[in-house]
């Protein structure tokens, strides 16, 4: 049952993120992280840099942007709100903190 939960999710959290890559997102969106197929992550985690670059189905981290309210909704999706879940992942975000 598990597996077909999993599997559910994936396949909806595959067609939001076509729906959102083809049509413009009005009002809040999210990070919802553990839900994101291998190298379909939208940006940085604290192993991570760049979009594209999750090399596991599922990582804990690996995030992809989804209409606020959808993420829980989700089997294995949680909100992240991490400060280096952004372009250049962590060292850009070491390097911004460093400055201020």
């Amino acid at each position: 049952m598990k597996s077909t939960n999993q599997i559910i999710s994936l396949a909806f959290a595959g067609l939001i993120s076509a729906g959102l890559a083809t049509t413009a997102t009005a009002g809040p969106t999210e990070k919802c992280a553990g839900i994101v197929k291998a190298g379909h992550n939208d940006c940085g985690t604290t192993k991570l840099g760049c979009h594209g670059s999750a090399e596991i189905d599922n990582d804990k981290e690996a995030w992809i942007e989804l209409p606020a309210g959808t993420c829980e909704r989700l089997a294995g999706g949680t909100i992240t709100d991490k400060p280096w879940n952004a372009p250049g992942g962590p060292e850009i975000y070491e390097k911004s903190k460093n400055k201020s």
